[in-house]
């Protein structure tokens, strides 16, 4: 499916043309040491791994953002992409069996400034334990060894926070006090910090630490091995999860702001939580049991942490759904089947809602709950659980199902099984609208209406097809093979017309997007909601790089209009950008590699081409 992550590999294609030259690129990069990895980041910026360090491009700039070199060559686990923010943590000899012994280096760089905003080197850090991003309050939190101060305080544990806007130290303390007497104790970091407004909690082999803004004690707990923390919304109940020694279990923790244990004891849930919420009626829990392949959904009581429910619902597999709404918890199971339950642990639907595997989209209607999974669609009663349609709209399982809502003649389409099927919303009846054979037998895998019909494409495919079922045009371009660099690995089933989709999981927490959670179900067939949901959570953050990855969110995708589809061109591979109104061809690029290695921002519209092993292309495809 088309999602928003700005990442895109696209299939390679064949198409025979009048003999041409390659174009001249916009921008030319002799980085002068071998190219090993490109990594096209959420601002757009590409990151280039060489045999040197790193190296950033801009495509409207001559020159790179930024080249770090101070570690050299970094293996791929060494550079990390915080998510949804302008950084990129680099790490060495974190890995290494002698990580305790020997220095370690960490570093964060701040790509789209082309800065190194905090460098261990520079600040005598000997061992960094831990380094961890906190958004949105901008700051980093590393934890280790400092070589300052006398010789105990050189050889004690410390925490420091910087302000990643300014590059500067907010605050440090010790984890111990340097030169104590005893016998010596661990206090390394075992998990993420919980930064809150007052104050800031360390999670320790010792038990949790509070200290605050200016790194004062103020209470310590002797719950430990805490891996992650969340507070409610007052800030004044903490819960902390602990992974079990086997990592198989959770145990949940309650504490009070003033460090004090809430609950009588911890609450054990099997599985590892993967989506945990704070209601007005209890706590929902989702834990994911590998070994038994199956999630389990437990309510727990805010006050005591036992289980307000006397029997869990079955799931029969993981969790891909979780909505909350008001009467109850809505969720879909990723190996098929729908059900809800209300607060008091009641089943709302009169019996679990079977459906075939992978459900792609469960979005709200004028008619109730539609969903489409690789094998069927249908619409759902969300109080009783029964089917609106009569008999569900099934299909063979297909690579591939697209779907989209055409609010003008208030209907359904959905793309399957070489047609596309229309259902009326108020009355539900089903009737063939086109047909949608695709070359090379590829499924449709976006849909969207256009002013002039309903768009369709492929990997090698693109159609528009007339309101009124007539095609309008059919483009095809030749695969020339599956070897190629830039194919799409697998046959991962996608539904392209839905932004709700975008970072879909078979796992619980799947309503969560990329930029924050999603706990709804009124995006279908609405694109703008994601781009704007990340460009208002960029803007929250006071930076001039988040001011800079909100106002390329705020500005209308490149491929708006147009389909970028790579392909063998007289004289060699080369990308197309096709008008999707019209089917026409608007700019070649030709590459000269059979097997070229590339990356597409289909939101910001370059193309980075890597031309040789030390040189990287860039094509601005808008133009």
């Amino acid at each position: 499916m088309r999602h928003f992550n700005f990442l895109v590999f696209l299939l390679v294609s064949t198409l025979v043309v009048n003999a041409q030259k390659a174009e001249t690129p916009n921008q030319n990069y002799n980085l002068g040491a071998k190219i090993n990895e490109m990594t096209l980041t959420v601002g757009g910026i590409l990151v280039v791994a060489t045999n040197d360090g790193l190296v950033g491009i801009k495509p409207t700039e001559s020159q790179p953002v930024f080249t770090f070199n101070n570690f050299g060559k970094l293996k791929p686990e060494e550079t990390e992409f915080v998510p949804n923010s302008p950084y990129i943590i680099v790490s060495q000899g974190v890995g290494s069996q002698l990580a305790g012994l020997t220095k370690t280096k960490r570093a964060v760089i701040d790509y789209v400034k082309g800065e190194v905003i905090f460098n261990s080197e520079n600040d005598n850090w000997n061992q960094i334990y831990t380094c961890n991003v906190v958004l949105p309050q901008n700051k980093l939190i590393v934890s280790g060894i400092q070589k300052e101060g006398n010789k105990f305080e050189k050889m004690t544990p410390k925490v420091a926070v910087y302000d990643l806007n300014t590059s500067k130290l907010d605050y440090s303390f010790f984890l111990d006090k340097p030169g104590r007497v005893g016998i010596a104790k661990d206090f390394s970091v075992t998990g993420t910090p919980l930064l809150l407004k007052e104050f800031l909690i360390i999670p320790t082999a010792q038990g949790l630490l509070a200290k605050s803004h200016t790194g004062e004690d103020l209470w310590q707990s002797k719950i430990k091995g805490v891996n992650w923390m969340v507070a409610d919304e007052t800030e004044k109940e903490i819960y902390g999860f602990e992974t079990t020694t086997n990592g198989k279990n959770t145990r949940i923790h309650k504490i009070g702001s003033n460090g004090a244990e809430l609950w009588n004891d911890d609450r054990k849930v099997q599985g590892n939580v993967s989506n945990f919420q704070i209601l007005p009626l209890g706590l929902a829990v989702v834990s994911d049991r590998t070994a038994a392949q199956e999630s389990e959904i437990a309510f727990l009581s805010a006050s005591t942490g036992e289980d307000l429910w006397d029997k869990a619902p079955k799931t029969k597999g993981f969790v891909q759904h979780f909505y909350v709404q008001e009467d109850g918890i809505l969720f879909g199971i990723q190996q098929g089947g729908i059900n809800k339950i209300s607060f008091d642990g009641k089943t709302l639907f009169k019996k679990p809602l079977k459906t075939g595997e992978n459900i792609m989209v469960m979005a709200e209607s004028p008619q109730g709950l539609i969903y489409i999974t690789s094998e069927d669609a249908n619409i759902v009663n969300l109080k009783t659980g029964e089917q609106v349609w009569n008999k569900p709209l099934k299909y063979k399982r297909a690579s591939a199902v697209a779907s989209t809502f055409d609010e003008a003649n208030d209907r359904y389409l959905i793309a399957a099984d070489g047609k596309i099927m229309a259902i009326d919303a108020t009355s539900g009846d089903v009737s063939d609208f086109a047909k949608s054979n695709f070359d090379e037998k590829e499924d449709p895998n976006h849909m969207e209406i256009r002013d002039g019909g309903v768009f369709l494409s492929s990997n090698q495919n693109m159609t528009l097809v007339g309101f009124d079922g007539k095609e309008t045009y059919h483009a095809y371009h030749k695969s020339p093979g599956r070897s190629t660099f830039g194919k799409i690995v697998g046959s991962a089933l996608a539904v392209a017309s839905t932004a709700m989709t975008v970072g879909m999981s078979a796992k619980a927490g799947a309503n969560r997007s990329a930029y924050g959670s999603i706990n709804d179900l009124n995006s279908y067939n609405d694109y703008g909601k994601e781009a704007k949901r990340a460009a208002d959570m960029f803007s929250n953050i006071a930076s001039a790089s988040f001011d800079y990855l909100s106002t390329r969110f705020k500005a209308s995708a490149a491929t708006e209009n147009a389909q970028f589809i790579l392909t063998n061109l007289n004289g060699g591979t080369g990308l197309v950008k096709l008008n999707k109104d019209t089917g026409d061809i608007e700019k070649e690029i030709l590459l000269k590699d059979k097997k070229p290695e590339y990356e597409v921002d289909e939101f910001g519209g370059f193309l980075f081409y890597k031309a040789n092993d030390q040189t990287i292309y860039a094509y601005n495809l808008k133009k």
